[in-house]
């Protein structure tokens, strides 16, 4: 979706995912035998991108198959073109992109400058949703830069960009609230600069109180927080009681290993049964991405995460 998933980036992905299926996908499948049934009362969902892209390149086909296997109810962050794949093996896409072509966090509803595009694009996207049944598409406040690619072209203050997002999801929500389908605006970290989806130094909503209040200012149903745990571990910390706070608006959840973004293992400072029970506890419904980049084996590690969120 960022700037990994760049033209050339995702061509050769496919190019690699294409000569992985042609061996033979189900070859690359472990045997889940022995496992214990999953409980499943934590919705849990695959983020594509992060095993697309990176790790062993999946297809969408073998991502399905893994889900399938694991107890994963979504694939994730997945274009439309994937979408029959998708809904063939009877998974949802529980939050979609919004169209954006680069890095889609960069330009977002804080910069009037974008508005025209990003509205039209996340517009599209809410239509497309609405059609195949999906539930919702994400959203970014976009970078604190006059010009997004630009760190020299001057700051948007933060009154201003929060300014700008409550006016533009104001044009854009009555269509959401019309066709059923939520946004879900993104609180992103801006600390780690070392990889280009490790952090994202520029991002203006890297602040969870200032996403929600941008959230709560536009009032609508149909806008909630992409609560991302280890965007949110970098940035504020205190996870759980984050959540408590911010009950009311978190309509999607991701997760990660701190530091690193990698797999949810002992090696990372996060704990995450304790996080997932107290989703259950708040009453949370909706899906659980696992989003981290694989350092290794990709399977193990989504399985290792799975069931770790099993609670």
């Amino acid at each position: 979706m960022p700037d990994l998933l760049t033209r050339r980036h995702a061509i050769k992905a496919a190019a690699a995912a294409g000569a992985v299926a042609a061996a033979g996908p189900l070859e690359f499948i472990h045997s889940a035998e022995g496992n214990s049934p999953m409980k499943g009362r934590i919705n849990q969902s695959i983020v594509y991108w992060c095993f697309n892209v990176t790790g062993d390149q999946w297809d969408i086909e073998k991502t399905c198959q893994v889900a399938k296997q694991l107890g994963c109810k979504s694939i994730e962050l997945a274009d439309p073109e994937t979408w029959p794949t998708i809904k063939k093996h009877g998974l949802t896409c529980a939050v979609a992109p919004n169209g954006m072509p680069g890095a889609p966090f960069m330009k977002g509803f804080n910069n009037p400058r974008y508005h025209d595009e990003v509205i039209a694009s996340t517009t599209k996207m809410i239509d497309a949703c609405a059609a195949a049944g999906f539930p919702s598409v994400i959203a970014f406040t976009g970078y604190k830069w006059r010009d997004a690619d630009d760190p020299q072209s001057g700051e948007i203050s933060l009154a201003e960009g929060a300014d700008n997002c409550v006016a533009g999801f104001k044009k854009i929500i009555g269509h959401a609230e019309k066709k059923g389908v939520t946004l879900q605006l993104e609180h992103l970290n801006t600390r780690d600069g070392s990889h280009p989806m490790k952090g994202h130094p520029g991002y203006q909503g890297d602040d969870v109180d200032y996403v929600a209040n941008i959230i709560r200012r536009v009032g609508s149903e149909r806008l909630k927080m992409l609560f991302d745990c280890y965007h949110v571990s970098v940035m504020n910390g205190d996870v759980i009681r984050r959540i408590e706070q911010n009950k009311d608006v978190i309509g999607h959840v991701h997760t990660a290993g701190n530091p690193g973004r990698g797999e949810l293992d002992d090696a990372q400072e996060i704990n995450y049964p304790p996080i997932m029970r107290k989703l259950l506890d708040i009453g949370y419904k909706g899906y659980v991405g696992q989003e981290f980049i694989p350092t290794r084996d990709a399977f193990a590690g989504l399985k290792q995460a799975v069931e770790l969120c099993d609670v």
